[in-house]
């Protein structure tokens, strides 16, 4: 049975705004490889050739698009999107692990220990002459990667039941702006070739894109730095003491075992909605350069525009609704608008329309976030939230491990609009169960 949490405002240890660069910071390293993806695959094939395992592995990825008919640009999109699902499969063993330890040990300690696993992750990939240690680099980071839940468990610590919601935004903010400023020094880090300069370092390993993994190394020592001097720990020892021991666990068994409906039921909503969402992410590039012939720079501007208004919507519009309106109207209003976006970017007839739905379901998603996580904290106890909430991310990091797959052969085989019309199915599904959670008292 679950501690119940004080009502009352608790000492404030720690600021927001530390917790906001903490985020902030380890998510612009996370992103920094995201705008990579083709280019690291070619280098690679160039590098270990057709021979051998990774010979073996695109020889099946062939077939397998031979199968489905497309045969042009499904083995890039299916390769790409095994390599990320082992990142994200990593994340969701670990997420609820690393919540559940900073629940007994102390949400500061595993914060230092997991960022500096990732900066390993990055030293890896900075060394990585071979597309076999490419991989083991992702797995480093995927496993120490599942922390989020960590500085988002810190923030209930240090803010009232009253206020959860709206630190959420600002939990979400920092998401949408790491998302939008790692890509961009991601793209343009990439431009820098250290061989050109320094071609023996090729003896070491490095490649082309070892600077962009230097960029996200020196960022988790800096953050490292950050935590060691600023983040002051929020759960006092007695509450440490308090929680029950923990151990790496079988995730899905450990998303089974939640015994509160409610938090079982924020769980299946956003679930839901994050395979949508990631649906969209990852069909909107193909989308865009298909119907209006979008190059690299084109779809760069859009999604930092959907990074822009979501910044907008969960640093500043959901923190100022959730003062007057219940996080319950607030998730069902987002994932209604999300809907609506949704199926205006299927049917786009015209750049300004597929803004304007991006527009939309930024705005929604911005709503839905901060809502969805501020329940799952006010519904779990003082006790275990970061158990809960890395339970929590670990269902995010499963929606990403098998979305942007099925969602690129959905794509590829049955057309743009059955991606977009399928993900705005979702959401309403997602809005009709949304409308059996109950209110949590403040």
């Amino acid at each position: 049975m679950s501690i119940p949490e004080p009502t009352t405002a608790p000492k404030r240890t720690l600021s927001l705004g530390v917790i906001f660069l903490t985020l902030y910071i380890d998510l612009v390293g996370f992103s920094i490889i995201f705008p990579l993806g083709p280019y690291l695959l070619e280098h690679y094939l160039a590098v270990d050739g057709q021979d051998g395992v990774l010979g073996w592995l695109l020889g099946h990825i062939n077939s397998v698009a031979r199968l489905l008919g497309n045969e042009e640009h499904l083995p890039a999109v299916l390769f790409a999107g095994l390599v990320s699902s082992l990142f994200s499969i990593l994340q969701f063993i670990f997420a609820p692990f690393w919540g559940s330890l900073s629940d007994k040990r102390g949400r500061r300690s595993i914060l230092l220990f997991t960022v500096a696993g990732t900066a390993l992750s990055y030293l890896l990939w900075f060394l990585s002459g071979s597309f076999w240690l490419f991989v083991l680099s992702r797995l480093v980071a995927g496993a120490f990667g599942g922390n989020l839940s960590v500085a988002t468990a810190a923030v209930a610590d240090v803010t009232t039941r009253a206020e959860r919601s709206k630190a959420m935004g600002l939990v979400g903010a920092a998401f949408g702006l790491g998302l939008v400023t790692g890509p961009a020094i991601g793209g343009f880090t990439a431009r820098i070739n250290l061989l050109d300069t320094f071609p023996g370092l090729a003896a070491w390993g490095v490649n082309p894109f070892s600077v962009p993994a230097l960029f996200a190394f020196i960022l988790s020592v800096v953050n490292v730095i950050w935590i060691a001097r600023r983040f002051k720990e929020t759960r006092s020892p007695s509450a440490q003491n308090q929680t029950a021991e923990t151990r790496l666990r079988n995730p899905i068994r450990a998303i089974l075992s939640l015994d509160d409906f409610r938090i079982r039921g924020v769980n299946l909503v956003a679930f839901v909605y994050s395979i949508a969402f990631v649906a969209m992410e990852a069909a909107l590039v193909f989308l865009s350069a298909q119907r209006f012939n979008y190059d690299a720079w084109d779809n760069a501007m859009l999604m930092c525009f959907l990074g822009f208004c979501s910044i907008i919507t969960q640093g500043v519009i959901v923190r100022k609704l959730l003062k007057t309106v219940t996080e319950t109207r607030v998730l069902a209003s987002g994932l209604v608008i999300s809907a609506v976006g949704l199926l205006m970017i299927g049917y786009a007839p015209a750049p300004v329309w597929l803004y304007t739905g991006v527009g939309l379901l930024a705005l929604g998603s911005g709503l839905v976030n901060p809502s969805t996580t501020g329940l799952i904290s006010l519904y779990a106890g003082a006790d275990e939230q970061g158990r809960v909430l890395g339970i929590f991310r670990s269902l995010g990091s499963l929606s990403r491990a098998i979305t942007p797959i099925t969602a690129g052969v959905i794509f590829w085989t049955l057309g743009a609009k059955a991606v977009f019309v399928g993900a705005a199915v979702l959401a309403l599904g997602a809005w009709i169960a949304s409308t059996r959670l109950p209110q949590p008292e403040k």
